[in-house]
């Protein structure tokens, strides 16, 4: 099965890379939208600023790429940014349009006690049924680093929640898309169970 790992110049590819390579996985790194659109796995990694990414996205011709591949169908998996980046917008340095996989906003965690960004380790509540989250269970630990988060537009669509001051949606699913607000190539013996289970579709 063919997977590629989507490079438009703003993701920790070649920890995504290793990471499914201790999964016994061979992964293809690639910018072009051909490669994209003729994978039978996507991974959409992302660390940095929303609009920037969305920008990269459109001038690579990537987006429309992905939304192809979606489209019919192709097992896509969202990581950190990457899954910010599935969703209709984001409120980071003004309204920024994503590529609307999945309908809902990308919130600024806004917790006055709390240290932002939110670093660090933290536990997966509300596990739902879900190939992705197969063998993984409630209160599972996963790494995290991030300033915002997904606010899905249908409940149906959160997987899993996670408590950081406020109570947000860290796992999301519509359809054969995924997207997941921890980094499972920092997670350990969970993160890798979380990538063989995304490996294990289509």
């Amino acid at each position: 099965m063919r997977t590629v790992i989507i490079d438009y110049g703003m993701g920790n590819l070649r920890s995504v890379e290793r990471a499914l390579a201790a999964c016994g996985a061979h992964a293809e790194i690639s910018a072009d939208p051909e490669a994209v659109r003729g994978a039978e796995r996507l991974i959409l990694p992302g660390v940095g600023a929303f609009g920037d990414a969305m920008e990269n996205l459109r001038k690579a011709g990537l987006d429309g790429a992905i939304l192809e591949a979606a489209g019919v169908g192709t097992p896509l998996l969202g990581l950190c940014l990457g899954l910010q980046l599935l969703f209709t917008q984001s409120e980071e340095f003004g309204r920024n349009e994503g590529l609307n996989l999945i309908p809902g906003s990308v919130r600024k965690l806004r917790v006055p006690k709390l240290h932002v960004p939110h670093v660090g380790w933290n536990q997966l509540e509300g596990i739902r049924p879900d190939p992705l989250m197969t063998r993984i269970p409630e209160g599972a630990y996963f790494y995290f680093v991030h300033s915002y988060y997904v606010e899905p537009a249908c409940d149906p669509d959160i997987l899993c929640w996670t408590e950081y001051g406020c109570r947000f949606c860290s796992v999301a699913r519509r359809g054969n898309v995924w997207g997941a607000q921890f980094h499972p190539e920092k997670s350990q013996a969970a993160g890798r169970q979380l990538l063989r289970n995304f490996l294990s579709m289509g």
